[in-house]
């Protein structure tokens, strides 16, 4: 009995602390079950979601504490404070971009500061719940009066070991389900259900780190380890009547913001949403099954994949993190054609690292926002509605020197998709997410602003010695609108399948004077580059990459998503399940094993590639 003093002081002086832990634990638990779409089936996966934020709320906590130990109420309210920013920020991040945010892009603040036109839309009224719990804890101190409390090294110390067994806790219990999750995943959403979103960014900057380290040790001994991988693949065989098919004409390389092919001739209150790109389909290379690959760094991420046959990163953009890396990149090879690469966007030259990344690239000019007439009338959204953009291009388009290679990266049909009353060219479509409804219209003006383009260049003379290349750079629509994308599809939910396959974007090769046909192909981004050289002429690809010309005989019928799923002829395999391409259906795991390991394998080397800076060492030589 004589310690029940001893208890009682003790439970009293730290009392606000295991309410904190507690406030905390529960407000993280239900951001993580409710506002991210994780893939949580059955009570144990349930637990473990339910106990993994634990250990990085102590963790936290203890450091806090360790530095502010006789202010513990300060270091307290701090970590509620902190705890329901990086909360705050992640549920609009993956309202966004469908994914959990990183280290790297949270100390990107100007990244993050340009979003704010998509924040607004983003922004529900019940996210401010993550901050009730610092508004209490505040209110409980005030009364009290006491923020000198303090803690002792014990204390500390027994927190933390705390924290590290329930983290061990934590891993066991995983490993039952998902041996290995640190090592061989990529997919985020499983690590975030398995670790919680806080020891993810722990976990983030950790393989950051590492990954950086490895561009420091990297040396000739890692490049020959990929290119033998490379070189064990097969070569293509090229079509000896699509090689050089466009020979001497000017590339327009067409970014099509956010374009999905599933609007592509489709209707809407008998009203095609798409009617110029459909009729272009019919005289142009069109790939119905053509993916994006792009992970966080999207519209940027996909310019990359173009330019260096190399996948994006596992996590941040690769526009920011490698900047400058050795790339061997297309308009570089270009250049040594004669050709002059130019890229035309209509946005701030700093967004996405795009003035210097275009450098590293080899562009010789980037006509950015500063070259444009920029006025409240003519923008919407992000910046200068598209039609604008194109009606400006062309002074700028009719003066360079000849043959060109011109990128131009469209701009409207960007999130939150917002349009001006007199751009809207179709019927509002009705269902109850507000975002695809608009999302339909911002593509109709898409399609009109690219009608508007094309009448432009033909009247500028440009027309016939050009070849015009039209690509999507990634979805528009996530999927958190997966119950109304089911209804408009006619379906009655939508499978891991469904979604793999909604990641397809149009890919239209028009070269004037050619008929074109529909290539039915399993293919990426990651196939334009060869596939733009040999159109061109040029038998020489350089620096190390992943891409197939999409016209070769013996083109792989194979497609990698970042996340790790891919498409085959016959399979799509997604969230370790493996379907039967045809059916839609589940098939045997075994049956797209061989695929796994060999789309695991890209996606690896591409990464050893980019963090080792490998094409450094390539010198003069030719892959």
């Amino acid at each position: 009995m004589k310690y029940l003093p001893d208890l009682k002081d003790h439970a009293g002086k730290h009392a606000l602390i295991y309410l904190a832990v507690l406030m905390i634990w529960l407000k993280t638990y239900v951001s993580h079950r409710f506002h991210f779409d994780l893939p949580v089936s059955g009570w144990y996966q349930e637990l473990i979601l339910f106990i993994s934020p634990v250990s990085s709320i102590l963790i936290m906590l203890g450091l806090s504490l360790a530095f502010l130990r006789n202010r513990s109420y300060i270091a307290i309210v701090i970590v509620s404070m902190m705890s329901g920013f990086l909360l705050f920020i992640n549920m609009l991040y993956y309202r966004f971009f469908n994914d959990f945010i990183t280290l790297t892009v949270l100390l990107r603040s100007t990244q993050l500061g340009q979003l704010r036109g998509s924040i607004s839309e983003l922004l529900r009224p019940s996210d401010f719940l993550v901050f009730v719990d610092t508004a209490i804890l505040f209110l409980l101190i005030y009364r009290r009066n006491r923020r000198r409390v303090c803690v002792s090294r014990t204390y500390i110390v027994c927190l933390i070991m705390v924290a590290v067994s329930l983290f061990s806790l934590n891993m066991k219990m995983v490993n039952k389900i998902r041996p290995e999750l640190l090592t061989r995943t990529f997919d985020r959403q499983i690590v975030v259900k398995n670790i919680g979103a806080f020891n993810y960014l722990v976990y983030d900057a950790v393989v950051t780190a590492r990954m950086k380290a490895k561009t420091v040790s990297a040396g000739s001994k890692d490049l020959e380890i990929v290119k033998t991988y490379l070189e064990s693949m097969p070569k293509d065989v090229l079509d000896p009547e699509m090689y050089g098919l466009a020979k001497g004409r000017n590339v327009f390389l067409i970014s099509l913001e956010s374009v999905q092919s599933f609007l592509l001739e489709k209707k809407i209150f008998d009203q095609e949403i798409t009617p110029f790109l459909n009729s272009l389909i019919k005289n142009s290379f069109y790939f119905d099954q053509f993916y994006h690959q792009t992970g966080h760094g999207k519209t940027s991420d996909a310019e990359f994949i173009i330019d260096t046959m190399l996948y994006p990163l596992p996590s941040g953009a690769v526009f920011f993190t490698h900047s400058q890396n050795t790339y061997r990149s297309l308009p570089e090879q270009l250049k040594k054609n004669g050709y002059y690469p130019v890229v035309l966007h209509g946005n701030n030259k700093t967004f996405w690292n795009r003035d210097q990344m275009y450098k590293t690239m080899g562009y010789e000019r980037f006509f950015s926002a500063e070259d444009y007439n920029i006025t409240e009338k003519n923008t919407v959204g992000w910046g200068l509605k598209d039609i604008p953009f194109f009606e400006q291009s062309m002074d700028k388009l009719r003066v360079l020197p000849q043959p060109f290679y011109a990128k131009l990266i469209m701009l409207t049909n960007h999130h939150p998709f917002e349009l001006n009353p007199e751009d809207r060219l179709i019927p509002l479509y009705h269902s109850n997410s507000e975002t695809l409804n608009h999302y339909i219209e911002t593509v109709r003006y898409t399609d009109e602003a690219l009608k508007h383009f094309f009448k432009m260049i033909k009247a500028a003379g440009l027309y016939d010695n050009s070849v015009f290349i039209l690509y999507g750079d990634h979805y528009g629509i996530s999927k958190k609108h997966r119950k109304e994308m089911a209804e408009f599809l006619g379906k009655e939910k939508l499978t891991p399948f469904d979604h793999v396959q909604l990641q397809q974007v149009p890919l239209i090769i028009h070269i004037p004077g050619v008929k074109g046909r529909k290539m039915s192909v399993v293919s990426g981004q990651i196939d334009l580059k060869p596939t733009i050289l040999h159109l061109l002429g040029s038998d020489s690809l350089e620096g190390l990459g992943f891409g197939n010309d999409l016209f070769a005989l013996n083109k792989p019928q194979f497609a990698v998503l970042r996340d790790g799923s891919f498409v085959t002829e016959h399979y799509v395999y997604s969230g370790n399940k493996c379907y039967s391409k045809p059916s839609g259906e589940k098939t045997d795991l075994a049956l797209c094993e061989p695929f796994r390991k060999k789309a695991q394998n890209h996606l690896r080397y591409s990464d050893k590639i980019i963090f080792g800076d490998l094409n450094r060492f390539l010198m003069d030589e030719k892959s």
